[in-house]
């Protein structure tokens, strides 16, 4: 039975420990994060300064918290007060404790004993426990950013749980980045009583979260997890990405969070039988989460590269080929004769599908509709727009514009780009299919209004074909597994 951690993500009110006028403390950061991002329920400061912090009321005692208002206590104070705090809290109905605090397992031999007593005390009063030695817990169907660090995400699908609080920040950064938003993140710390596995099956029973993205260092019960973990892959893709492979990584997990990062071989083997989706790298990963989180499932592995000019398809076409999960599918007759009414002479009549300049007004966006109807198609990759707008950009930077017809010019570049990328999320919805658009001006020139067109769809706009080929490989495969189940 999976744990309810409802009163972690979605508590009544919360109270933080440790607050101080001081604005480089913990206490203080985490009580301004979760005043200033939109949590509507009541917030108590509990710490030894009489008066106001932020203009909030501050308690002198824990004891003084008032009965049944808050679920969620962030402890935010030293090991050796944090027991006591937690006893008289859960007195007042607290049900769930974030404890920000390190000094426990990690620190050694005292730090093992603190922790052990602190589990303890959280089983012995019912009490969800995260951390200790976490960074915190973010919610934001809830407005909650009980942080001790920024940054606050934009609200999405995707549910963080990371054995390191930086790879939480570092997934927040691109939700904000990339506008693919997050449901729910926590950072597990030394996951003394709940672990990654508690939080998978959470976020597979949570109707805001569509797929899981997690850090792993280390794995005390490796059997456990993957009996745990298979069944959740099933339900929802959890992508990972996986810290101590090596010698040296694994001597610095151990000095991180206390964890003993296991072999790799034998991880990446019980990555595979559980379903799980393992990325290379922690920009991989968060682009994986972000293809599940918003394109959808294809039913098979055909794709079809679309490209406005020769060399970027080429190198997407290399790429395809060379993924183990894709097939750079040949052109079906019918549809190569519909391309080639649309098209001028000079064209690839291939696969990749080179434009060679030859769009017209409606080109692109027809041909989007045109091949992603096709039932022998079951994903496409769209290259080579965003050039209009960066003309666009540097027609408008320059000391001619908007005089000579240059004005008109601009706008009609800027809204074709626009077109353009609405036109390949209306293809995705309309025929269920996986379109996905990749230019380094998503991250060269996020500006670019093909890039803002492609992000306001909700969808990521990938900095390289090769980064869209390793995400639609990551679908592929797991949709493939599915089919498998059923």
């Amino acid at each position: 039975m999976p744990r309810d951690l409802t009163p972690l993500f979605e508590p009544r009110g919360v109270v933080v420990t440790g607050v101080s006028s001081h604005p480089g403390k913990f206490g203080f950061v985490a009580l301004h994060n979760i005043l200033s991002c939109g949590f509507s329920g009541p917030v108590f400061a509990v710490g030894r300064e009489e008066g106001e912090v932020l203009g909030h009321p501050v308690l002198a005692s824990i004891a003084d918290l008032p009965d049944c208002v808050a679920d969620l206590l962030v402890l935010c104070t030293p090991v050796g007060a944090n027991e006591e705090i937690v006893r008289i809290a859960a007195t007042r109905g607290v049900r769930a404790v974030f404890c920000a605090a390190g000094g426990y397992s990690e620190a050694g031999p005292e730090g093992v004993e603190a922790e052990a007593r602190l589990v303890a005390l959280a089983a012995e009063l019912d009490l969800v426990l995260a951390g200790p030695n976490g960074q915190g817990v973010v919610s934001t169907p809830a407005g909650l950013c009980a942080q001790i660090v920024a940054p606050y995400p934009p609200r999405g699908r995707i549910g963080v749980a990371s054995q390191s609080g930086n790879f939480v920040s570092a997934f927040l950064n691109y939700a904000g980045q990339t506008g693919i938003g997050i449901s729910r993140a926590v950072s597990a710390g030394n996951a003394a009583a709940t672990s990654i596995a508690d939080y998978l099956e959470w976020y597979a029973d949570d109707d805001e979260t569509d797929v899981a993205l997690c850090y792993l260092e280390g794995l005390s019960d490796g059997r456990a997890f993957f009996e745990r973990v298979r069944q959740v892959t099933l339900r929802m893709p959890v992508v990972v990405v996986k810290g101590g492979t090596t010698a040296g990584g694994q001597r610095a997990a151990a000095s991180h969070t206390g964890s003993l990062a296991s072999d790799d071989r034998i991880f990446d083997g019980m990555a595979r039988q559980a379903g799980l989706v393992r990325a290379a790298t922690i920009e991989s990963a968060f682009e994986a989460a972000a293809t599940f989180a918003t394109q959808p499932m294809p039913s098979g592995d055909r794709v079809v590269v679309l490209s406005t000019a020769g060399g970027w398809g080429v190198v997407t076409a290399d790429a395809v080929t060379l993924h183990p999960d894709l097939t750079l599918t040949p052109l079906p007759d019918d549809l190569l004769a519909d391309i080639d009414r649309m098209l001028p002479p000079r064209w690839s009549r291939n696969n990749p599908v080179d434009l060679a300049g030859g769009e017209t007004r409606d080109t692109i966006p027809d041909l989007l509709h045109l091949t992603a109807a096709h039932p022998e198609v079951d994903a496409i990759i769209q290259l080579g727009i965003g050039i209009q707008g960066n003309t666009a950009a540097l027609t408008r930077s320059g000391p001619f514009h908007p005089d000579h017809g240059l004005e008109r010019i601009v706008d009609f570049h800027e809204h074709q780009e626009r077109r353009y990328a609405e036109a390949a999320a209306a293809a995705s919805d309309a025929h269920d299919k996986p379109v996905l658009v990749a230019s380094e001006l998503a991250v060269a020139r996020p500006d670019n209004p093909m890039v803002a067109a492609v992000r306001e769809s909700g969808r990521l706009c990938y900095a390289s074909a090769d980064r869209a080929v390793t995400a639609l490989g990551h679908l592929v495969r797991y949709a493939r597994r599915l089919r498998g189940r059923t």
